[in-house]
């Protein structure tokens, strides 16, 4: 099963600098998030260490890469949402989202060519 990452406000925040510029070198990344959220160096170099150690990024030589994508995290969130919340299911979760909403023609065909895609597939990973 793949391992759920929860990141806190300001690992979220920093997380968003280094997916839009990555790869970047450490110190571009200190003066980044010093311009764009008025951070200090050693808050920067502190939220980037526990990123690290969760695994979505790697600071090796000074040079900062993605090891989890945006999309990655978006998705392992998104199941664990519909696991914690609906159980699992899947349908009762569309069922939720949609609550007397209509669908758009393109909406229901992008969904249904979703869904036989991934049709007795197993998703559990």
């Amino acid at each position: 099963m793949i391992k759920n990452i929860t990141l806190t406000e300001a690992e979220e925040k920093l997380a968003a600098l280094i997916w839009r510029d990555a790869p970047l070198t450490s110190p571009d990344l200190v003066a980044l998030a010093e311009r764009e959220m008025n951070w200090k160096k050693s808050t920067t170099y502190t939220v980037l260490k526990k990123l690290c150690d969760k695994g979505v990024f790697q600071n090796e030589h000074a040079n900062v890469s993605v090891i989890l994508t945006r999309d990655e995290q978006i998705a392992r969130q998104s199941r664990r949402y519909v696991e914690d919340t609906f159980g699992g299911s899947l349908p009762k979760f569309i069922a939720s989202f949609f609550d007397g909403r209509k669908v758009t023609p393109e909406q229901a065909a992008e969904l249904k060519r979703l869904i036989e895609e991934h049709e007795g597939s197993d998703n559990n990973g």
